[in-house]
């Protein structure tokens, strides 16, 4: 088949809400979006196990030091499956890895912002899994079969993250003045790092239109940042905290809630570098990838082993 008969099968795959597959032609601009995208995925599901595992040794009951530990192995495995479905397009592991630690390639700005109490906890649970939600659930039914399968295991294990920050924060919510206030701090601190999640404005959102024609994306950045907020803010209400926004107000019109603008000066200089934990979570990265340098080779030099032994047999 020419190109040209390629590219017309694969638009018509897409159009049809069929699956691109691995083998399957794909255009090349199609198969290295997928690759940044899911290469910034699995960064910021690697990225993101250190805010809260900071916390690990000090949570203040062996309840939530188990759930906390279950949650950052859950962060760690996400971060697999997705290195799993970039290497499907051709992607090399080792090349990612070494793109992120040497700040080639992003992850989510929101992994940028130091977690000062336990309340933070919760609230990562609560607003960022939140938002991780609503931002991954339309990808289960994104166009290339690897990304949206690995989706729905990743998706319900996040459902089950922002149910437990849920928790905790009500339990906190029950409790003291002092815990009462350590909640609100931690909203306060949040709110705004948590809408900047979905990415810039759709005007000013470089590659949503070509991810949404390839049905990449299902819906755009401002789409799913008011969905966020229309969910959230009845939890808000159920659990106590006000939400640190004084245009935020119910718009019978639209049948959505209004809300201010984020600082969008803020989101670009984190992204390029300059939030309060970029430097701090980049050197973790990279000392855990030289420390494990010798995980990884014995790992190397096994499989080889017993690759030889197999042909020898």
């Amino acid at each position: 088949m020419t190109e040209r008969e390629l590219l017309e099968r694969f638009e018509e795959t897409v159009g049809k809400d069929r699956r691109i597959e691995p083998r399957d032609w794909m255009p090349e601009g199609y198969r290295a979006t997928l690759i940044r995208q899911i290469a910034q995925h699995a960064h910021s599901e690697i990225i993101g196990m250190q805010p809260e595992g900071e916390w690990i040794t000090r949570a203040p009951s062996l309840r939530r030091k188990a759930i906390l530990f279950a949650k950052v192995q859950d962060e760690a495995g996400h971060g697999l499956y997705l290195y799993s479905a970039a290497e499907t397009l051709g992607a090399d592991r080792d090349d990612l890895t070494e793109r992120l630690i040497s700040g080639r390639q992003k992850y989510s700005s929101i992994f940028n912002y130091p977690t000062l109490s336990f309340a933070d906890v919760g609230v990562i649970g609560w607003l960022v899994d939140g938002a991780a939600i609503c931002n991954q659930v339309p990808l289960c039914r994104t166009s290339y079969g690897p990304y949206g399968r690995a989706m729905v295991r990743i998706c319900k294990e996040e459902s089950f993250h922002q149910r437990q920050g849920y928790e905790l924060l009500m339990t906190m919510m029950g409790g003291t003045p002092a815990q009462r206030e350590m909640v609100q701090d931690a909203v306060n601190r949040w709110w705004w790092p948590s809408l900047m999640m979905f990415g810039p404005p759709d005007a000013d959102s470089p590659n949503t239109a070509r991810s949404m024609a390839w049905k990449i994306k299902r819906h755009t950045n401002d789409e799913l940042r008011q969905r966020f907020v229309d969910m959230t803010v009845p939890q808000a209400e159920r659990l106590g905290v006000t939400l640190p926004d004084p245009g935020l107000r119910w718009n019978a019109g639209r049948g959505h809630y209004d809300f201010g603008e984020p600082d969008w000066a803020e989101l670009k200089r984190v992204i390029s570098g300059d939030g309060p934990c970029n430097a701090e979570r980049i050197a973790r990265r990279r000392a855990a990838h030289e420390e494990g340098a010798w995980v990884r080779e014995a790992a190397a030099a096994y499989a080889a082993k017993r690759a030889a032994g197999g042909r020898a047999a």
